[in-house]
């Protein structure tokens, strides 16, 4: 666990908005590898739908007398993308967070509701509609679709890579951080490469 917080920008959205901060009902241990499972959702998803993976972390940091925050960063570099396919991306942490707690015996509502992870939904939102994809948070929309048909498209995937996704959030747990082509090695994906040949 580090001693300081991390960079404001991981505290931030994409939009430069705090994420929101959470209590968590979670002893540290728990909530720590739910984090990591959080983030192999990203990681993962995106490296099995080929968008080039750089890094997927876990971030901890002593909060002082007794407290702790944490949160997570999988950096990705999708270049061209099916945008249905980053959304799901983008839902597959949830997903797979909430996957983690029932497979543990940890579920409540409460639990559940907490990994809701906003950020990742409002850039989902914001990424199609920059592309002219509408997606919606209650709704279907005319050519569209909502976020919970998203989820649905992420459950789907996050089950048939259930191994690969647990493989890499114990991984991320005990390292803290791995990279893209760590991922791939323990998981046997291919890790695209960045466009241009950028590392």
């Amino acid at each position: 666990m580090n001693t300081t917080a991390p960079a404001p920008e991981l505290l931030t959205d994409h939009r430069g908005n705090p994420k929101p901060a959470k209590k968590s009902t979670l002893a540290y241990e728990q909530a720590r590898l739910g984090m990591a499972f959080h983030e192999a959702g990203h990681a993962v998803l995106a490296m099995s739908y080929g968008f080039p993976v750089v890094s997927s972390e876990v971030i901890a940091w002593d909060r002082g007398e007794g407290g702790w925050g944490l949160t997570g960063n999988t950096v990705t570099a999708p270049g061209e993308v099916h945008v249905w396919r980053f959304a799901a991306m983008c839902a597959a942490g949830v997903v797979a967070n909430v996957r983690y707690l029932m497979i543990h015996g940890l579920w409540t509502p409460e639990r559940a509701a907490a990994c809701a992870a906003v950020h990742d939904r409002e850039q989902a939102i914001d990424t199609l509609a920059a592309h002219g994809f509408p997606l919606c948070r209650d709704r279907v929309p005319a050519g569209g679709k909502s976020w919970g048909q998203v989820r649905g498209m992420a459950a789907r995937k996050v089950d048939f890579l259930w191994r690969e996704v647990r493989t890499v959030a114990h991984a991320m747990n005990e390292n803290t951080r791995l990279t893209g082509e760590q991922i791939a090695a323990m998981t046997g994906l291919t890790n695209a490469p960045m466009a241009g040949g950028a590392a």
